[in-house]
């Protein structure tokens, strides 16, 4: 039976949502937390904070020691070199797979990774998913694990696409290209859902499993328009299109300047290809027969939810 469930991440938009749901269910947790997050930890639950980071050793045997599962949520999603997102996913990764493996009994191991690691061609936080995949696969030999490659995830507490989810619900919708490309969303309470049903209910071990919310063939963005106007009640969303060679022009720029001045950016030439990749559509069926897991929230739902939609 998994008691004792310990989680990285804690302090995110996966990782709190995560872990107020199996507060709230009576679980036993043990949360890894940077000194400079402690402000975002999640209020009034019960938590056992364990003080670190992924490049602390000690931090993560005191995390997994005696934990039943790992949920592995935490991960870099910005950074101007290789270097910065291999630092924490992949090197971390390997620390935490380590400290795992050093446990007797091992704990379960679930690794979030993203469906970005599937092109990781495209940009250096595509290829460090992947290669934090690999490292899973190649030192877990004594390890029952699972990795999720969850679509985009969107819901309250995301910053990442929030403010254009707000600028369409104002009626606007930035555009880049022609925006015909495919993709899958999905509800963040949907993978915690998933998460929940992967903990209670052992699914095949060493498997990789896709992750979206049901939607057949996934949403372009003029699927996406459509459902906002729709909450609009029939208010037209403009389609406001961005030219590519204005993005790529200032994601290089941008990228110049955070090796500059040393912060880590989020849009870059590399962020700019993978959103110009045609295909991050994917498939449920692989976890839904190891686990019973079904999505439940469609995109007009969770858009609902996620600005508190009441008209506009």
């Amino acid at each position: 039976m998994i008691d004792t469930i310990a989680i990285t991440g804690a302090t995110g938009f996966v990782g709190a949502a995560l872990t107020r749901r199996l507060a709230a269910a009576g679980r036993k947790i043990k949360a890894l937390i940077r000194p400079a997050s402690t402000h975002k930890r999640p209020a009034n639950i019960d938590v056992r904070w364990i003080d670190g980071d992924l490049e602390d050793t000690e931090s993560l045997r005191r995390l997994v020691h005696g934990a039943d599962a790992v949920v592995h949520c935490a991960g870099a999603v910005r950074g101007a070199t290789r270097a910065q997102f291999n630092r924490v996913n992949v090197d971390g990764t390997a620390r935490l797979v380590k400290s795992a493996v050093d446990q007797n009994p091992t704990p379960n191991f679930l690794l979030i990774s993203s469906l970005a690691a599937r092109e990781p061609r495209l940009s250096h936080y595509a290829a460090s998913k992947r290669e934090g995949e690999k490292v899973l696969v190649e030192k877990s030999d004594k390890l029952f694990w699972t990795v999720f490659r969850p679509s985009a995830i969107y819901g309250p507490g995301d910053r990442e696409l929030m403010p254009l989810f707000h600028w369409m619900k104002k009626g606007f919708a930035p555009i880049l290209g022609s925006g015909n490309g495919r993709f899958s969303l999905l509800y963040v309470e949907d993978l915690v859902d998933a998460i929940v049903l992967w903990l209670d209910r052992k699914s095949n071990p060493g498997c990789t499993y896709e992750l979206h919310d049901g939607q057949p063939g996934g949403y372009s963005w003029h699927d996406v328009i459509d459902t906002v106007t729709h909450l609009r009640q029939g208010k037209s969303v403009v389609a406001v299109r961005i030219p590519l060679v204005v993005v790529k022009l200032f994601s290089t720029l941008n990228l110049i300047t955070a090796r500059a001045l040393g912060y880590a950016p989020m849009l870059t030439p590399g962020k700019v290809r993978e959103l110009r990749h045609f295909n991050w559509v994917c498939d449920n069926t692989a976890l839904n027969t190891a686990t019973g897991w079904t999505p439940k929230i469609l995109l007009a739902e969770g858009l609902q939810r996620t600005l508190r939609w009441n008209g506009a």
